[in-house]
């Protein structure tokens, strides 16, 4: 097994505050010129990762922030529950949903008991398997594989073709990259090598919709429906077809070679992008899949992996479309059952709203559905391999479990339709997103004051005055508030931005993410900059502060910006009028 195996590539040093600790195992090998170029030394970062973990809090202004990680966005029941007691007991009473699909509690004491407490309830309740690896189990997986029909999971008589040994119990309500991420994150724990990955490296386990695989992650398995995955480092087109049975562990060994090649380079590279042109990855990968007996052979064109392997599924029209995220609302699955898929305003939610998630099944049973606790036994505290706490298969069951989503939403599977449609309608009067009519739908903001030192306003207020009253269209580009030009949280894809500015204004920018994106935007003036408009119309592209003069086509990521003094009717009109510019894709 990978598990019993000695890292078998150097690993940079830990750039977290604690010591660097010497990997255990054989010595590690220098990597071969034969598989490993020479890339020019281009140093990238020198501060440390300061991405906080669970149990490495960050300091924010609204107290300490603490960032969970959950692989494939799998929650059990009960660990529903110990996150909302958490959140009231020692933070602020909410949960936020982050941008890759996991959770953060905030306002939590600066005490060291707090610290303690929410470590212990995380432990006990089968959240936090390794201590040394809790940052790097960054894993996102297509939310919706197995419940809507698409992808190929499901078999005749319901059973689960999964490419890691048949059906799982007819349960047609697993899906492929929910089971690779258990299986990726057992591999993750037990890896000595993998705890230098950076907190900011992301996997994505896609069942062949190109909806994680759209998120820009550093290594992606695409599912095929020959049984077959293809593995892809960062934006690279082409990529590995293995085995499914294959894919978890293949993904693990292209984010040790990832390692392998940024300490060659010199780089100090923590994400594939960040990597010198002429690395080499793609290379080293498949020669480390070779020696791990993996069998792999190219795929030239990311894109035709996909279009051609599910051609049946998009003529039937049985699939949201490439990228797409969940929409809100009721899924209905092939096994007769119904998942609902609901958004967080803003994405954060109360306690109760979190609890919410939970009460249809909860209710049908009497009591809180325990599903499968890490370790096996319980969560027991028994020692394991890498410091994991805890032995055996770990994390909740994939046929039951509630996802949390990329896109800052939860899918809840696995509800008879009359529980579903009730559910449903106490979820939208709780104040979720329940359906694409929501003001709401499409609006999302990073913390902003008072929470961040780094914000310049309050980004969360001034988004919920400027929501339109009604929605302003299915159609419109999704909007993202940010207090500062670092954009934390921002979504992919074209969007319309709306950062604060000092002075206390806002500018608007709509981007694109085609690099042929036609855009339609406003401006005062045809032959005004964008940094004097506000109202009137004009059509264009630009980037910021460039003047707007006529139609154009962009060949990189399109902006075209329009500022607003201050928070007011001006923005909110400045923001809906962005929202409904024409983007081709």
């Amino acid at each position: 097994m990978l598990a019993a195996m000695p890292p078998t590539s150097p690993t940079p040093a830990n750039r977290d505050e604690a010591p660097s600790r010497a990997p255990l195992g054989a010595a590690p090998r220098k990597p071969s010129r034969a598989s490993v170029p020479d890339p020019v030394r281009v140093p990238v970062r020198e501060a440390g990762d300061a991405c906080p973990g669970a149990l490495r809090l960050h300091a924010a202004d609204d107290g300490r922030l603490a960032r969970l990680r959950l692989p494939g966005g799998l929650l059990t029941y009960r660990q529903v529950e110990v996150l909302a007691s958490a959140a009231e007991r020692l933070g602020d009473g909410h949960v936020d949903i982050t941008s890759r699909g996991n959770v953060q509690l905030r306002g939590l004491g600066a005490d060291a008991n707090c610290g303690a407490e929410l470590a212990d309830l995380l432990y006990e309740a089968g959240l936090l398997p390794s201590e040394r690896h809790e940052r790097v189990r960054n894993i996102v997986a297509s939310p919706l594989a197995g419940l809507d029909g698409f992808g190929g999971e499901v078999r005749e008589g319901g059973a689960l073709g999964n490419g890691l040994g048949g059906g799982l119990d007819g349960r047609s309500r697993v899906g492929r990259p929910q089971l690779w991420a258990r299986e990726l994150d057992d591999l993750l724990c037990a890896s000595e090598a993998a705890t230098a990955l950076s907190g900011r490296f992301l996997f994505a386990l896609d069942d062949g919709r190109g909806d994680v695989a759209a998120l820009g992650a550093d290594v992606t398995l695409l599912a095929r429906r020959d049984g077959t995955a293809v593995v892809y480092t960062g934006a690279n087109r082409s990529g590995l077809r293995v085995d499914a049975a294959d894919a978890p562990r293949a993904a693990l060994l292209a984010a040790e070679t990832f390692l392998t090649v940024a300490e060659a380079g010199g780089s100090g590279a923590w994400r594939v992008r960040e990597l010198p042109s002429g690395h080499g990855l793609d290379v080293a990968v498949a020669s480390r899949l070779t020696e791990a007996g993996i069998a792999a052979e190219y795929v030239a064109d990311r894109a035709a992996a996909s279009t051609t392997d599910h051609a049946a599924d998009r003529a039937a029209e049985t699939h949201p479309g490439d990228g797409e995220p969940p929409l809100p609302g009721a899924i209905h699955s092939p096994d007769g059952t119904v998942a609902l898929s609901v958004h967080a305003p803003l994405g954060r939610l109360s306690a109760a709203q979190w609890r919410l998630l939970t009460s249809a099944r909860v209710g049908a049973q009497g009591g809180t559905q325990r599903g499968t606790r890490a370790g096996g036994q319980g969560g027991a505290r028994g020692s394991g391999q890498s410091g994991a706490r805890g032995s055996g298969r770990r994390g909740a069951d994939p046929a039951t479990a509630l996802r949390v989503t990329p896109w800052r939403g939860v899918i809840v599977p696995g509800l008879e339709p009359a529980a579903a449609a009730d559910l449903l309608k106490r979820l939208r009067i709780a104040g979720l997103i329940t359906d694409r009519d929501s003001p709401w739908y499409g609006v999302g903001a990073c913390t902003g004051r008072p929470g961040c030192a780094k914000a310049l306003a309050d980004v969360r207020a001034d988004a919920t005055e400027a929501l339109p009253r009604p929605a302003p269209g299915r159609d419109a580009l999704p909007v993202y508030w940010s207090g500062c030009d670092r954009r934390c949280g921002h979504p992919q894809g074209a969007r319309v931005d709306v950062v604060a500015t000092t002075g206390g204004g806002y500018r608007v920018s709509v981007r694109g993410a085609s690099p042929t994106a036609a855009v339609t935007a406003t401006a005062t003036d045809p032959g005004a900059t964008n940094a004097g408009a506000t109202d009137a119309t004009a059509t264009g592209t630009a980037t910021e502060a460039a003047t707007v003069t006529g139609t154009a086509t962009a060949t990189a990521t399109v902006t075209v910006t329009v500022t607003v003094t201050a928070p007011g009717p001006e923005l909110a009109d400045a923001v809906a009028t962005a929202r409904i510019t024409t983007v081709t894709r």
